[in-house]
């Protein structure tokens, strides 16, 4: 009956090592109010200098979605009154962004769509209210942070394609290295701006904010949330009385939205340049350089397939993070088989990382991953052998490899004649089925490697075995 009409505001901190109009520190995590000084404080006679690393990222990330660059722009005052922001007005990109355009393709079950961006523009952060029972402190680190509010157009049409498209958003932000884009942190959160239409109509009806999401998870839910209010207000007529103009908190604990204020327009922020700051003038060198962005996840996808054979579905494992991807190249880089790769970098290892461990905290390195896959591929273990040799390395990654292999005693023998007379014990203990073999049974090889093999507890090389049984038979 209805059609969702979904716009996105995400607003991403980049990671320069200072702030955007001032030289202090954006480290994360640092004691309250320590990385402060008189510009961040907007002390009276305090300046903004502008921070040229910000502006050279933010034309990354416009060369990464096919954008516009503006080679001018310009910084607006937004003003509006928050304890956490110290002036009493943002310092915004408003009618001049530094990107402007531009496109994601997404893939929801299997269909790919054009999602349309409207915008790409540096701002600042503001600070972060702390709030205990009886009263509230700021701690105004991370105001000044560099911030780039990416604005998507109003194309996506349920919260499965937001959460798409906020995926893809910080896949290409994590590749381009300009942002750690850390969800828990809150340096890449969004604002979903969701309504509803009869369908067949075109017409943009009232639009509600759900302010602050950080968790993929709460944005798909808070979406779903207000889509199904709002429907139930329409089907019982009181969607004029109901549905108007807000920003709305999603409870996460009740999994509600709940109204916070009456949402703004522009007019009512009052922008205008800001006279402390001059044009951004972008140079052919600065644009030169910036545009020179590095291979994204949907190149390597292309790539992993047609250089190394892998499926679509493993490439897109393998890029599912920055951090996957790294290692998966340092492992094909030291000259291991790709397939190799794949089965002990997803299957395995990735298995095996629980409780919040990723593989970029793995306790196992790609150089550690190097020397243990090289043990499998020369024959010194088997495949079985190095599950346990694995299992004992995510307890003691210290330990060396081959010293592992020694402890627990499972290097394979491929010593000739060590296997040699165990096939002859074999075949001589089983001639009648020797006779079947040679009278065209060729299944009972695989007895027979297997007979060897269990004799051998496991300890045999199984190429070993397929080739000197072989020899013997013939």
């Amino acid at each position: 009956m209805f059609e969702v009409v979904i716009g996105l505001e995400v607003h991403t901190q980049l990671n320069t090592k200072t702030k955007i109009f001032c030289s202090c520190s954006t480290s994360f995590g640092d004691e309250a109010n320590t990385h402060v000084c008189p510009t961040c404080l907007a002390l009276p006679g305090a300046l903004p200098v502008l921070n040229k690393e910000a502006v050279k990222k933010a034309i990354s990330f416009g060369a990464a979605i096919n954008a516009k660059i503006n080679k001018k722009s310009v910084f607006n005052r937004k003003n509006y009154f928050y304890p956490d922001l110290p002036k009493a007005y943002q310092i915004s990109q408003f009618e001049i962004p530094i990107v402007e355009g531009g496109e994601l393709i997404i893939d929801v079950n299997g269909e790919k769509k054009r999602i349309g961006i409207t915008r790409a523009h540096l701002e600042e952060d503001a600070g972060k209210n702390i709030h205990e029972s009886d009263h509230s402190l700021v701690d105004l680190n991370r105001a000044g942070t560099p911030l780039l509010e990416i604005v998507s157009e109003p194309d996506l049409r349920s919260s499965d394609e937001a959460v798409a498209y906020l995926k893809k958003l910080h896949s290409i932000l994590r590749f381009l290295n300009i942002s750690d884009a850390n969800m828990q942190e809150g340096s890449f959160r969004c604002d979903a701006n969701v309504s509803i239409r009869p369908k067949g109509d075109s017409k943009l009806y009232t639009r509600v904010e759900i302010k602050n999401l950080n968790s993929f998870k709460f944005i798909q839910k808070a979406i779903d949330y207000e889509v199904e209010r709002q429907s139930a207000a329409w089907e019982d007529g009181k969607y004029d009385e109901e549905v108007y103009q807000e920003t709305r908190l999603f409870d996460t604990t009740n999994l509600v939205t709940r109204s916070m204020r009456g949402k703004e327009d522009s007019a009512e922020y009052r922008y205008f340049p800001d006279p402390d700051l001059l044009p951004v003038l972008v140079d052919k060198a600065m644009y030169d350089e910036a545009i020179k962005i590095p291979e994204l996840a949907d190149e390597k996808v292309v790539r992993y397939q047609k250089e190394f054979g892998i499926k679509e579905d493993d490439a897109l494992n393998l890029v599912s993070t920055i951090e996957m991807s790294r290692y998966f190249e340092d492992l094909v880089n030291a000259k291991i088989s790709p397939k190799l790769c794949v089965t002990w970098l997803l299957v395995e290892l990735n298995g095996r990382l629980k409780n919040g461990v990723t593989i970029e905290t793995s306790p196992i390195n790609s150089n550690k991953m190097i020397e243990f896959l090289k043990r499998i591929e020369d024959g010194t273990i088997s495949g079985k052998a190095g599950k346990e040799v694995l299992d004992y390395l995510m307890e003691h990654p210290d330990e060396d490899v081959d010293t592992v292999i020694e402890k627990l005693g499972l290097k394979q023998v491929s010593d000739d004649s060590a296997i040699v007379a165990i096939i002859d014990q074999i075949l001589a203990a089983n001639a009648d089925k020797v006779a079947e073999y040679k009278a065209g049974k060729d299944k009972m090889f695989g007895f027979f490697v297997g007979q060897v093999m269990k004799e051998g507890k496991g300890a045999f090389n199984p190429a070993k075995v397929n080739e000197l049984l072989k020899s013997r038979l013939a």
